[in-house]
């Protein structure tokens, strides 16, 4: 019997299931409504979709490279627990989201459900707790580039950061992997808004500039000194905000472009930082009903 979207609505509103596991389920039971329904049940399916209101705060995120290092991938799954994230079962299967991320870089979020929505089903199916494929990242390198890696430690936060230096064996040296790992660690708790002053989004800057006009004016300063307070407190915005130009969170006697150059110094060559990932789980509230 041929299967029409038709068909696969409508089974779609009875149960709430996936719009590929809903044609499946009518392929399967020639295109009987009543057997699609307790198909999708009997496979946990229906269950599922029941339960994709629900809030999803917790869960991880996670690294997988490529045996060289050049091929990274840093992605996410979100659950509702952290019982739940902290299982063994929804470990494996992050696991597998990120490497399928690594091995088959797929295009948008749409692409990764078409590759992990089925698994997904099944694992919430088992668990009976409502979970979500989250953001997800691949990055490619040259040669001479490589990333720093970071996972905080409750696995709800991951960041690469793009490095790329003057030398390709420079890549492999202990110094570029520690110096990769602390410009991590540093986008994880400071949380920049850009790399630096020239790709910081240039209406945040006349917003900062704007404001600050208008405070001095409010305080009464002269008019002729008013342009310099709002460019010193431009100045400062982006030395919170610019990830080259923040304080080191270990040091913060230098910034991290004083850090890269000291590094770079070291092993007589240059490093650049090219750019970087942030992906970070945070709560989320339920859907209506």
């Amino acid at each position: 019997m041929a299967i029409t979207a038709a068909m696969v609505k409508e089974l779609r509103e009875k149960t709430g299931a996936g719009m590929m596991d809903c044609k499946k389920a009518l392929v399967e039971v020639d295109g009987d409504l009543e057997k699609a329904v307790d198909y999708l049940r009997e496979k946990g399916m229906a269950k599922a979709a029941k339960k994709a209101g629900r809030a999803t705060s917790e869960g991880l995120v996670k690294i997988a490279a490529s045996a060289d290092g050049k091929k990274v991938a840093l992605a996410s799954v979100q659950c509702e627990t952290d019982f739940v994230s902290r299982g063994d079962d929804f470990k494996a299967f992050v696991d597998q989201v990120a490497q399928c991320a690594l091995e088959k870089e797929p295009a948008d979020d749409a692409a990764m459900a078409e590759l992990m929505g089925g698994a997904l089903t099944e694992l919430i199916a088992k668990i009976g707790e409502n979970m979500k494929l989250g953001k997800f990242a691949v990055k490619k390198y040259a040669a001479n580039q490589c990333a720093g890696q970071y996972i905080h430690t409750n696995g709800k936060l991951g960041v690469l950061v793009d490095l790329e230096c003057g030398k390709a064996e420079s890549c492999g040296t202990e110094a570029v992997k520690n110096l990769g790992k602390e410009i991590a660690m540093q986008v994880a708790a400071m949380k920049p808004m850009a790399l630096d002053r020239s790709s910081l989004d240039p209406a945040a800057i006349e917003r900062e500039r704007n404001v600050y006009r208008e405070k001095a004016r409010n305080e009464g300063k002269p008019d002729k000194i008013i342009d310099k307070i709002a460019e010193g407190a431009v100045s400062k915005f982006c030395k919170e905000v610019c990830l080259m130009e923040q304080a080191c969170i270990r040091d913060d006697k230098k910034s991290v472009e004083q850090m890269v150059k000291e590094v770079a110094k070291e092993l007589g060559d240059t490093i650049a930082v090219k750019g970087y990932t942030r992906i970070e789980l945070t709560a989320e509230e339920p859907k209506a009903e």
